[in-house]
């Protein structure tokens, strides 16, 4: 989506300050969102990229306004609700389970919670792609504003670039959000110059590296 999470290239919110000693959560409710959301994403409801499409779809004010597990809890509440899980009525309610939903959904194990936390390919699939582009192939990142999600940045859109590397076969997120179809395709780091981004003031030596799908790439 165009929207304010896409922050790449924008400036005005602050210095970004390391926190020495940084904890994994700053407040037990951190923890337990986190849980939550991993084990309700278990449930097959939606996909990784459908969570990521509830969270850009919050109001830009409240996304700002809001810390990085508040967002996790505002976008799950969303998926709760669309996918019937919980009525809004029983998210209101201070506390207590409701029974207006449908039945609960299978219990999620310890062990299935563990196993997905070490994945780290579950996006990667074994479909025999033909490869679009190649190392050393000048490209350009798509000029494209989706309505819905997407992982294009909008720093690149119109930029030229040459692949560097091939990554494989991936799900394609802008189809996979919307339980469109996964729509399997290559994935590349592309190499562009910093000038060629960011103008004539950014030094010629530095580059950026951007995994971009083959449908977010023309060939120069």
């Amino acid at each position: 989506m165009n929207s304010i999470h896409d922050m790449g290239g924008m400036d005005g919110f602050g210095p970004v300050l390391p926190e020495a000693d940084e904890p994994v959560f700053h407040a037990e409710w951190e923890g337990r969102v986190f849980a939550m959301v991993r084990a309700t994403g278990l449930l097959g409801r939606w996909t990784l990229d459908g969570s990521r499409l509830s969270l850009e779809r919050l109001n830009p004010v409240d996304y700002l306004k809001a810390s990085y597990y508040e967002r996790w809890l505002q976008g799950l509440e969303t998926r709760l609700v669309a996918t019937g899980l919980v009525t809004a009525a029983e998210l209101a309610r201070p506390s207590g389970r409701g029974g207006g939903s449908e039945a609960p959904p299978p219990v999620v194990t310890v062990a299935a919670v563990s196993g997905s936390l070490g994945r780290r390919d579950a996006g990667r699939r074994a479909d025999a792609v033909a490869a679009k582009f190649k190392p050393g192939d000048a490209v350009v990142a798509r000029v494209m504003n989706p309505t819905g999600h997407t992982r294009i940045p909008r720093y690149v859109r119109g930029r030229r670039g040459v692949i560097d590397r091939d990554h494989g076969v991936f799900v394609f997120p802008d189809t996979n959000a919307e339980l469109a179809g996964e729509k399997p395709q290559h994935v590349y780091a592309v190499r562009f110059t910093a000038s060629e981004i960011w103008g004539a003031d950014a030094a010629e030596r530095d580059s950026v590296y951007v995994d971009l799908w083959d449908d977010y790439l023309d060939p120069v």
